[in-house]
């Protein structure tokens, strides 16, 4: 198939154009710099440029795509949240799938179009299992998540197919786990000092997938034409806070009782602390209906996998 790839250059872009070639797929990206991308992204994928919103070049690649995947938007822990930086947060989700979606007409379209979200959509919800049906939540993220979904719903004008992806904590090498392990503005990891720990109280779920099943589950929604929807890209087991902290512990040979207090993600990170010391118990009911096999469902297989595939430095 033709397909085409939005955020392409990011750790998770880089997997799944490395997948997609494996595949036998013909895979182009969208990218803001195609000289400095070529060297970012794995030989054989088409760098083209769509910085200028007016060329032509991206557009009819567009129109001549089976399926795109949009990977698109500024990092959420990239800095502190001022009110200029969420407002690029959302830009970067809403107007890069609305410049998409502008490309296609009833005649000129890509069969199936997917777009990331993330479990953020539900918000906080403390022991309440989240699947695919459950309602919104209020919190930024939350509403971040929401406007990107409903920019994507509009290609069903267009008569094309659409997944949404909520897409939970990626264990890979960059990403909400490198959040993790450096959870702080300072260039050293609490682990490597030997004082890691739960980030506040520990009890907040962390619905993780680890990169590997993030790229098996985009291929899967690209090849199969019965998947559409909304599907939650989360493990079938989501682990605690505390739990996860002390299999990092266990993978590394690290101690990890000690926990980062509350206040002091919160002096140090603002609004974002919400996403660390927040979670969301959510399942990948949708994926497992349709007949989605996951290759990681423990904690300490998934995080032993990275640390072996040099993807998580002891």
């Amino acid at each position: 198939m033709k397909i085409t790839v939005t955020g392409a250059t990011g750790f998770i872009g880089r997997s799944l154009c490395t997948e997609l070639l494996h595949r036998g797929h013909s895979v182009t990206a969208f990218t803001r710099d195609p000289n400095r991308s070529i060297n970012q992204l794995p030989k054989g994928v088409i760098p083209v440029s769509w910085e200028n919103k007016t060329s032509s070049e991206w557009k009819a690649i567009c129109a001549d795509s089976e399926v795109i995947i949009n990977l698109a938007g500024e990092s959420v822990g990239g800095q502190r949240w001022t009110p200029e930086y969420k407002a690029k947060l959302m830009d970067s989700r809403v107007q890069t799938t609305r410049n998409l979606i502008d490309t296609f007409s009833k005649n000129h379209h890509p069969q199936k179009l997917i777009s990331a979200s993330a479990v953020g959509f539900y918000g906080d919800r403390g022991e309440e299992e989240l699947t695919e049906k459950s309602i919104p939540g209020a919190d930024f993220l939350a509403i971040l998540s929401q406007a990107w979904e409903k920019e994507a719903d509009t290609a069903v004008e267009a008569d094309v197919s659409i997944v949404k992806l909520r897409i939970g904590i990626v264990l890979g090498n960059g990403g909400a786990l490198k959040q993790m392990i450096y959870p702080l503005p300072i260039p050293i990891s609490p682990w490597k000092l030997g004082v890691g720990g739960p980030l506040g109280s520990g009890k907040q779920w962390m619905p993780w997938i680890h990169l590997k099943d993030l790229v098996s589950m985009i291929a899967w929604a690209a090849e199969m034409p019965s998947v559409s929807g909304v599907y939650n890209a989360v493990s079938p087991n989501p682990v605690r806070n505390s739990e996860f902290s002390h299999a990092i512990g266990r993978i590394l040979h690290r101690p990890s009782f000690l926990p980062i207090p509350a206040f002091v993600l919160k002096a140090m990170l603002g609004e974002f602390s919400g996403v660390l010391l927040g979670g969301q118990k959510a399942l990948p009911q949708a994926a497992i209906d349709a007949g989605y096999k996951f290759e990681f469902n423990d904690i300490d297989n998934a995080l032993r996998d990275l640390v072996n595939s040099g993807l998580l430095v002891r």
